[in-house]
């Protein structure tokens, strides 16, 4: 079953290549002679192997690989398999050399970036492993689906190659070209996967592939996928005590445990089920990780002013950014509900973060998230945010995942006297990764103790850290704190005609767009599009967030003036 299932998938992916420029090898059996019949051959010789690598940025990477490890008699369903084996090998190559240089390494900053290249590049690996693992898995009925987990499996692939090069600020620049460098391929044969499995998404749809249907996934609002059972449905709706925690944290003793830590040493792993961890009134003063391991971890406290999480790493102490989260979520499948997660360090102390999350269909619900600057690493994988309130000041809601927020409220701090605060700072690497930062029916607004210096130190919705970044504020209050201007570069004109910007049916007196600035990048869209990055279509909400009970809305809301 799955050998034939790998040879369907990997069929297509070679009929998608060789469909983008509407070509097929025809070869003769017997060189010149036209007599014979001519037969269209999907093998492994340098021409198909050529045809097979033109919709990717990286051609030359691309052939040049495959062709060192396809033989003459490779069966075409072999190259899929192919490209990622040989990706997954040239990261290994990258993982053992963070390893050696790390051994040589004579400053704590370079010793720690290679240590977090280490953690990353594992994490590389295993998105790419679960990717493969999952052909077996296809089913053309399920394609939908299919094509958008392994969008953002390899886009998470790519961010975490980017990170593990991002933690070499201030740190050894010798080490820091000596993993790029090392880097440099596996980067381009990532991108390469991700430009077969996006083009071969839509010539499915082309070329009407019998069962082929994209309306199969579809979940009504008030109905539920079939496998979330009556027992695990609502979840968030409940109280502590009707959720019957499996474990309970009080400071007091008359929980389980005294601390968050030791809760998630004894939750189970690699559950299938919500594990539930009641974390009872108090200030935890403690650095919280949910490992990769710890899936469908369920944290829920007594309300964002009572159960308080807190800490205070920070980058000018030494710390490397993605080091100083509070809370660092992992593991797939996590639920936060009333809880409070700080990084008290203060604006001076430059990035501090409170919460950074790469679990895939994670949500957070009546959160609070305070920090100054990056006080949210929205890092990988799909993310929901409901009724959540996030402070900071520069760049604090950053990273590449695809991240929803929905009825939140941003709160802008008072920053440095020399500063001016950002609110996203979005990392999309490539072009076609799954990343975005949406914002959807939030509130922009000011801090009281910021209020009076908003238009000395001005807030910006926005600035592209990465080349091809991207944010969407759809349909919510801006408060007069936003300058004119709306975005700010990053530096030069780095990323202002790659970027993708847009504001759609805001209001408030932030929301006029009339001085806005004028980048290729800064876009206007239609509400049709912006549909496409909704809670139903962008993180395909309707297919997992029933279960949690979390409300939702799966669309775009009526637009202004028009009847409800």
């Amino acid at each position: 079953m799955g050998k034939a299932v790998v040879l369907v998938i990997s069929a297509v992916v070679l009929v998608a290549c060789v469909a983008t420029v509407g070509v097929v090898t025809v070869s003769s059996r017997n060189g010149d002679d036209s007599s014979q019949p001519q037969v269209a051959e999907l093998s492994t010789s340098r021409k198909n192997i050529k045809e097979f690598c033109r919709p990717t940025d990286y051609q030359q990477t691309c052939e040049t690989t495959l062709s060192s490890v396809a033989g003459d008699n490779t069966e075409p369903k072999d190259l899929v398999n192919l490209v990622f084996n040989v990706t997954i090998n040239h990261i290994k190559q990258a993982f053992d050399h963070s390893s050696t240089l790390q051994e040589a390494a004579k400053d704590p900053r370079t010793s720690e970036a290679l240590a977090n290249c280490r953690e990353l590049l594992d994490y590389a690996i295993d998105d790419l492993r679960n990717s493969v693992d999952h052909l077996d898995d296809f089913s053309m009925e399920k394609i939908d689906k299919f094509i958008d987990d392994l969008k953002v499996w390899i886009s998470a692939t790519i961010t975490y190659q980017e990170t593990c090069l991002d933690g070499f600020q201030d740190a050894d620049t010798d080490a820091a070209a000596s993993m790029r460098k090392a880097l440099n391929s596996s980067a381009e044969l990532t991108s390469n996967i991700l430009a077969i499995v996006t083009n071969f998404g839509d010539v499915l749809e082309k070329f009407n592939f019998e069962g082929f249907n994209r309306k199969l996934l579809a979940v009504d609002g008030e109905s539920f996928p079939s496998w979330v059972s009556g027992g695990k449905r609502r979840l968030l709706q409940l109280s502590p005590a009707e959720l019957k925690p499996d474990f309970t944290v009080a400071q007091d003793g008359s929980g389980d445990v005294k601390t968050i830590g030791e809760a998630l040493k004894l939750a189970p792993k690699n559950s299938t089920t919500n594990v539930v961890i009641y974390i009872k009134e108090g200030v935890y003063n403690e650095l919280v990780q949910v490992n990769r391991s710890h899936t469908n971890i369920m944290m829920v406290g007594d309300g964002p002013t009572k159960t308080r999480i807190t800490s205070n790493l920070n980058f000018i102490d030494g710390v490397s950014t993605f080091r100083t989260a509070t809370v660092a979520v992992i593991g797939n499948g996590f639920i936060a509900k009333d809880l409070w997660i700080e990084n008290s360090a203060g604006a001076a102390k430059h990035q501090a973060v409170a919460l950074r999350v790469q679990s895939d269909r994670s949500v957070f619900y009546n959160v609070r998230l305070d920090g100054y600057q990056d006080t949210l690493y929205v890092h990988t994988y799909r993310q929901f945010y409901r009724e959540c309130t996030i402070t900071g000041t520069i760049d604090f809601i950053f990273g590449d995942s695809a991240s929803v927020f929905q009825n939140c409220l941003i709160l802008a701090r008072k920053p440095l006297d020399n500063q001016q605060n950002i609110v996203t700072a979005q990392g999309r690497k490539d072009r076609r990764s799954a990343g975005a930062i949406i914002l959807h029916n939030c509130t922009i607004s000011a801090d009281p103790e910021y209020f009076p210096f908003r238009n000395k130190l001005p807030t910006f919705l926005g600035r592209p850290w990465k080349e091809y970044s991207r944010t969407f504020v759809l349909q919510s209050q801006l408060d007069d704190l936003i300058n004119p201007q709306g975005w700010l570069p990053w530096f030069g004109d780095f990323g202002l005609n790659t970027c993708f910007y847009t504001e759609i049916d805001n209001r408030g007196p932030g929301a006029d767009k009339s001085q806005r600035v004028k980048w290729k990048g800064v876009k206007n869209v239609d509400l049709a599009h912006a549909q496409k990055f909704t809670v139903e279509k962008f993180i395909q909400g309707r297919t997992w967030l029933p279960q949690t009970g979390v409300p939702f809305i799966p669309g775009l809301l009526p637009p202004s003036g028009s009847p409800n």
